[in-house]
């Protein structure tokens, strides 16, 4: 009996002694339901786009909106569940395009720029937090699209995170924005037959400023949306997901924290789209697998597409 008990103790020692140590990165980190190990929350919504990810549509204007629902637990270094750290989020963005006539290099000049918001609650040890706000608004005044007959679609831009989002230095649960610049060069490609077959990829690599506030650099991460569907009349199906991987180090007062704080995840599921009267609506599920230094959990899409 004396030797099980203090193999518990002991246990639980390790236990306090590691959220000591991971609680201090977790409350410069925690601002969103997409959260590396990082010091800031994940600025671009992974799996937001799927279905043509890679085509402009025609000149003129388009409204989306994004509203998403995201709740999972946290994962250390080696992908193992954390006790008493997890999240939950509603979360919404507002995106306007807008497809010009001009040409740039044979292909269609656009813009965009998104404007999120986020209701959040983080549980830790500590207790709960919970906070609305806004996020990091994202501006791309260049965006080029072609389309090359018969079957494929290319798209080039340079995305600019601005820290306009909600940010608290002492209360982890008030950060909706990252507090930081980040560029982000995108390239979307969309594979689409007359037999209604489509394969499409969103490829970004973000690269983050340092948090003046803190001294604290995140890593740079490449990170991919997928669809492989069908379409069927105004219908289609097919399956979805993101892939995030870290690239490089975070530092703070330039040195390496920790390990690196290195975060990954891979996720998939269905995804389902309807079009009418020049209206698309979008519902995708998916789910979080082989993570680590991050939330992994399940994140549930709607998405609205109009011209105006």
């Amino acid at each position: 009996m004396g030797t099980r008990q203090q193999s518990n103790d002991q246990g639980d020692e390790v236990m306090r002694n590691a959220l000591k140590l991971l609680l201090p990165v977790l409350a410069a980190a925690l601002a969103s339901p997409l959260t590396l190990a990082k010091e800031g929350p994940d600025q671009y919504p992974n799996g937001a786009e799927n279905f043509m990810a890679g085509a402009l549509p025609p000149p003129g204007h388009y409204f989306i909106n994004y509203l998403g629902y995201y709740s999972g637990d946290y994962r250390d270094t080696q992908g193992d569940r954390v006790r008493g750290v997890s999240v939950n989020a509603t979360f919404d963005a507002l995106r306007y395009i807008y497809v010009s006539q001009k040409k740039i290099l044979g292909g269609d000049w656009a813009m965009h720029a998104i404007v999120p918001f986020a209701y959040q609650r983080l549980h830790t040890p500590g207790g709960v937090d919970s906070s609305f706000g806004l996020g990091d608004i994202t501006i791309d005044p260049l965006v080029i699209g072609w389309h090359l007959p018969p079957d494929w679609h290319f798209t080039v831009g340079l995305d600019i995170y601005l820290p306009t989002g909600k940010w608290s230095r002492t209360r982890a649960g008030e950060r909706i924005g990252a507090n930081y610049y980040s560029l982000e060069p995108v390239v979307g490609v969309t594979y689409l037959n007359p037999r209604g077959f489509e394969a499409s990829a969103k490829l970004m690599y973000n690269i983050k400023r340092r948090n003046n506030d803190t001294d604290y650099e995140s890593g740079n991460e490449f990170h991919m949306d997928y669809l492989v569907g069908q379409h069927v009349g105004p219908w289609a199906f097919g399956l979805a997901g993101y892939y995030l991987k870290q690239t490089s180090d975070d530092r703070q007062n330039g040195q390496q924290v920790g390990d690196g704080n290195r975060g990954q995840v891979f996720a998939y599921g269905p995804a389902i789209r309807y079009q009418h009267r020049g209206m698309s609506f979008i519902a995708t599920w998916n789910h979080e697998t082989s993570t680590e230094n991050r939330f992994q959990g399940n994140k549930f899409f709607f998405k609205f597409v109009t011209a105006f």
